[in-house]
């Protein structure tokens, strides 16, 4: 094992989920509470540069051009000490992020971040991870993280410990015609984190058993819609999991919501596009933003149907994406 002597530079791609993880059995593992199952996206990545340095006394992490403070990189710095405790010496990191995903508007900045830290971070540090292994460490940062090593449709396999907790690819390159419409309805941090909210919903709604029973069911089903490829009960699952997933932050004391009203909105835009004969469904991650799921062909006329309704700038169409890359 040998540490690198330049930057190494990692992209990776965010996912949405279309069965959600929502909800931990091991904090500190990120170990979750059932199954999840994504689709990788072309449009919205991270791209990161590490480089383990003997002079640094810090870590030192630059974000989309700033120094972040310790506060603000210990998340960063936390994933580090892990990569150095694998890789077995103690050097600091420059650590250089651009971020093309809008952060913390439920549009998974930190599956794409965290997916591309570890790919460059473990390769800078002489660590030869395959996908599954770098899938394991990704997850450390964050859990959707672990789905952004692999393109196309993903699942991620809840497991029981950080040996069997690991994504898998399930069709990394679609032959069927499958697009994502995002609708980018606001780029403001959210008031309630991820975290929170999972926690929150495992210890205080009164639904929580039924939706990892619910979401169980909705993972079989969703991976047999890919391998079969029915679009309908890929999309109608899609959406109904995304609807229970919210109900539990409306169920959770106290209780919250990440919907604004332009999310309610263009949720009934959907359905009225449905009842127009147009095929498409939407789903929602910790965030306002809503995806709409539709196939290729029907890409443009919905995309145009809601930039309408919302501008021309926060209505983007995107296609499923490729794996992690890692370059020297």
């Amino acid at each position: 094992m040998v540490i690198a002597d330049h930057p190494i530079t990692a992209k990776a791609h965010t996912n949405i989920a279309l069965v959600k993880y929502w909800g931990k059995l091991n904090d500190q593992l990120i170990i979750p509470q059932n199954d999840s199952l994504s689709i990788t996206l072309d449009k919205f990545y991270t791209q990161t540069a590490v480089q383990f340095l003997p002079e640094l006394a810090a870590d030192d992490v630059i974000f989309d051009g700033q120094v972040l403070s310790d506060d603000a990189s210990l998340r960063v710095r936390t994933f580090l000490n892990h990569v150095r405790e694998l890789a077995g010496f103690d050097y600091h990191a420059r650590v250089i992020t651009k971020n093309f995903v809008p952060t913390s508007a439920g549009l998974a900045s930190s599956a794409s971040g965290f997916a591309a830290l570890a790919g460059a971070a473990s390769r800078a540090a002489g660590l030869a991870l395959n996908r599954r292994d770098l899938s394991r460490l990704a997850r450390r940062g964050s859990g959707s993280a672990t789905r952004s090593i692999f393109g196309g449709f993903v699942a991620w396999q809840q497991g029981h410990d950080d040996a069997t907790s690991f994504a898998y690819p399930i069709d990394e390159r679609p032959a069927w015609d499958i697009a994502v419409v995002a609708l980018v309805l606001t780029v403001k941090q959210k008031k309630v984190s991820s975290r929170v909210g999972m926690r929150l919903a495992v210890e205080t709604s009164p639904f929580y058993s039924a939706w990892v029973t619910a979401s169980q069911a909705d993972f079989k089903t969703v991976k047999t819609a890919i391998q079969n490829q029915d679009f309908e009960a890929l999309g109608r699952t899609s959406e109904q999991n995304a609807m229970r997933m919210h109900a539990l932050t409306l169920s959770s004391d106290p209780n919250f919501t990440y919907f604004n009203a332009d999310s309610i909105k263009a949720m009934q835009l959907v359905k009225d596009l449905r009842l127009q004969g147009i095929a498409c469904y939407f789903t929602m991650d910790a965030g306002p933003n809503v995806k709409i799921i539709c196939q290729g062909a029907d890409a443009e006329q919905i995309a145009q149907h809601f930039q309408a309704v919302f501008g021309k700038d926060q209505v983007l169409i995107t296609r499923p994406g490729a794996g992690i890359s890692i370059s020297d």
